[in-house]
């Protein structure tokens, strides 16, 4: 029935019958009549205005909908509250780079560092305090907008809570110890911050969450694994019969059982192959067997299971939380529909038959959207003419926010000439670009070809002529090519692509030093060598600058598919990786402060040899000692992340397990295989799906936007990870929808 698919989603005819609607709910439908007319239509436009912000930004819509709240809504997520909740929240996080114990020295070294600046008591701890109170704030607002019986449900709003708590108590027994407490508890609890202002960062914790299970089983049949194969290594080398080769092997690496476990662990991330091996291999090559047999099945198999299980396992759990991020957005936008159908109901139209497209018009304008995607949804509005949009058609208009417009170009400028016409249909050509990269990769083959020839050449013996003559002949012909595409393209449309902007500046730079060079030191010529005149800075700068012409080259890119492919999945992970980033930043922020409270100060050289020689008898060939490792500690912030960057990459990251058990104790290991855990294990796996995603979704999309190539839809293109499964999602029914509606905890919209 076209009426029924027009009529309101919450109407009688629907099934939303007046004993729905609770009595004391604030409603605009209800003072559409009367004195009050214009306020409640006011009150519909507004409301209808938060529900589409919502909407846009995947929010939740149960919160107070009086006019006050709503401006307090409204304030609280601009762009400029948001952005010094940001920052206060990065203030906070960097707290750890000024605190006790500084990171304010030019090295880590133990050998070399000098004693660091570290803060009179009260400094760090007023900008801590400065902060915990907007954090108290913004506490405050989110409960006040969502009410009691909202809050006790909210289990992040309550952890936001006891967080507060449990850091301003530790405050204040830092200022009454006079900031000599042996433990800082509230800087384990900094990161929240970041994660609970972060929706993205929250689904994607709980879809860790959800798959540890998963991962769990695989990494028993790991610790399995590496058991069966220490008994059998334990067997092997360390019997009653012993030659050289198992003598080696059994003191190295099957000392006793704790060794023998952390050798085969080593060995399963490959980093310590095939020094394991090698003593018994050199004396039976039949050893070679045990070790090859445990890297197929625990390297090989085990670990690329285990990639599999969470990629799988997060992708499900990924797109059931992006359901309902679907869910919140057809929410949204369907509650708007709601309020301001009652405005065409007050101004005594038919009821029941939609959303006049004036008043759609003048909700829109209010929004606070980009003005690209408000301009594409205006468009679309008006292309409706005056009939009464119904709830379908209503939906419709927002898809245009799953889309991304590609940036239409200004028109160049119109010559009358025949001749500047020709030429402007010459430099304006594709195949003009094709010569500018030539010539980049001429520039590109000179600048290596002087590389090469001046790598044995003494400095003050080079001769920069032909490099400087080059120079001058590239710069120029930028300049020229530059001058040649503003007059085809037009000044803005030259402008309008960023590649051009790009070169633009490149070429503005090099002229500029360019023209100071040869101010300084004259043209080249024979026996030039600018770098006797003194000011080395301008010539190196130079030279350095000429570099980024290697990115100009970056554009055949575009024009080769595979390659386009793969640099859009890489800049969409660059754009996208805010969430998975961020929890990046939570593991290393919480792993580096725990490393601190733990191995603070037990790194220390020998006393009497502040730098140990390679030869000295005493240190072991590939100990932390005799690598050097000195820098590698965590004895203050910046330098515990760069020491759990080099574990998590697990090259030579046995170094660590030795050092620090040798200097705090064997249940360290404990501390550096979780976070080879968490790290190298988990959250690179999880990258890896991310990229896996990205990559297939853009790959399966390629052949498609190829088919529909005159369509006006390739003018679009996904742009964000909610976006990445849009394609497979399913739409809410509308039965949901009408049930989550009235059930609204702060508005009536059921009639």
């Amino acid at each position: 029935d076209p009426m029924a698919e027009s009529d309101p989603l919450l109407s009688r005819a629907r099934g939303g019958s007046g004993r729905d609607c609770r009595v004391g709910l604030p409603a605009c439908r209800s003072v559409l009549v009367g004195p009050g007319a214009k306020a409640g239509r006011d009150l519909c436009f507004d409301q209808a205005v938060v529900f589409i912000e919502d909407a846009i930004q995947y929010r939740s819509i149960n919160h107070r909908m009086d006019a006050r709240s709503m401006w307090l809504y409204r304030w609280y997520y601009s762009d400029m509250c948001q952005w010094i909740l940001s920052f206060i929240i990065f203030l906070i996080l960097s707290l750890a780079f000024i605190e006790t114990p500084s990171s304010f020295t030019s090295t880590s070294d133990v050998r070399y560092r000098m004693a660091p600046w570290n803060p009179p008591c009260g400094l760090t701890e007023a900008i801590e305090v400065l902060c915990l109170l907007v954090f108290v704030a913004d506490l405050s607002v989110k409960s006040y907008l969502v009410a009691w019986v909202q809050f006790r449900k909210n289990l992040w709003l309550l952890g936001y809570l006891l967080v507060l708590i449990v850091s301003l108590m530790d405050w204040m027994v830092s200022l009454s110890l006079v900031c000599q407490e042996p433990l800082r508890i509230r800087r384990l609890f900094r990161p929240f911050f970041l994660l609970q202002n972060s929706s993205m960062m929250k689904k994607t914790l709980k879809c860790i969450r959800w798959s540890l299970p998963e991962m769990a089983s695989v990494v028993l049949l790991l610790a399995l694994h590496l058991c069966v194969f220490t008994m059998l290594g334990m067997l092997l080398f360390t019997g009653e019969k012993q030659d050289d080769g198992q003598d080696r092997e059994r003191l190295t690496y099957f000392r006793n059982l704790p060794e023998a476990l952390t050798s085969l662990l080593v060995l399963l991330t490959t980093a310590n192959n095939p020094d394991v091996m090698v003593p018994a291999y050199s004396k039976n090559r039949a050893y070679a067997i045990f070790f090859i047999i445990f890297t197929l099945i625990g390297s090989l198999f085990l670990m690329n299971l285990l990639t599999a299980i969470i990629y799988n396992q997060f992708r499900g759990y990924l797109m059931k939380s992006l359901q309902a991020s679907l869910f919140r957005k057809r929410l949204g936008t369907r509650a708007a529909y709601e309020v301001l159908s009652s405005t065409a109901e007050g101004d005594g139209q038919p009821r029941g038959i939609g959303v006049k497209p004036q008043d759609l018009l003048q909700v829109l304008q209010k929004v606070q959207v980009d003005s690209t995607y408000k301009q594409a949804i205006m468009e679309k509005v008006r292309s409706y003419g005056g009939s009464l949009l119904s709830a379908d058609e209503f939906q419709k208009i927002f898809n245009e926010l799953d889309k991304r417009m590609t940036k239409e170009h200004p028109p160049r400028p119109q010559y009358q000439s025949p001749f500047l016409q020709s030429a402007q249909f010459l430099f304006g050509h594709l195949y003009f670009d094709y010569l500018g990269n030539l010539i980049v990769l001429a520039n590109l083959v000179s600048i290596c070809v002087f590389l090469v020839i001046d790598a044995d050449v003494v400095p003050r013996n080079r001769d920069d002529f032909v490099l400087g003559i080059l120079n001058c002949v590239f710069v120029l012909y930028y300049l020229v090519e530059m001058l040649l595409k503003v007059f085809a393209l037009g000044l803005s449309g030259y402008l309008s692509y960023p590649s051009n902007m790009f070169d633009g500046l490149v070429t503005i730079i090099l002229l500029g030093l360019e023209l100071s060079t040869l101010a300084v030191y004259r043209f080249p010529h024979p026996g030039w060598k600018p770098e006797m005149q003194g000011l080395l800075s301008l010539w190196d700068m130079l030279r350095l600058v000429n570099m980024l012409i290697v990115f100009r080259f970056l554009r055949i890119v575009p024009s080769m598919k595979l390659m386009a492919v793969v640099a859009s999945t890489i800049l969409d992970l660059i754009k996208n990786m805010r969430a998975f980033g961020g929890i990046l930043v939570v593991v290393y922020y919480v792993f580096a402060i725990i490393g601190i409270n733990l191995f603070h100060g037990v790194i220390v050289v020998p006393p009497g040899n502040g730098s140990l020689a390679p030869d000295n008898g005493s240190v072991a060939c590939g100990s932390y000692e005799q690598l050097e490792y000195w820098a590698n500690n965590f004895d203050d912030f910046a330098a515990a992340l760069v020491t759990l960057w080099n574990v998590m990459v697990v090259n030579n990251w046995q170094v660590f397990l030795d050092a620090y058990q040798r200097y705090s104790g064997p249940w360290s290991k404990i501390y550096f295989v979780l976070w080879w855990l968490v790290s190298s294990v988990i959250w690179v796996n999880l990258f890896l799906a991310l990229i896996l995603e990205n990559f297939l979704h853009k790959w399966d999309r390629r052949s498609h936007l190829h088919s529909v190539s005159g369509d006006l839809e390739t003018t679009y293109e996904m742009s964000t990870v909610e976006l990445l499964f849009r394609d497979i999602l399913e739409e809410p029914a509308e039965e949901e929808l009408v049930e989550k509606l009235k059930r609204h905890p702060h508005v009536q919209l059921c009639r």
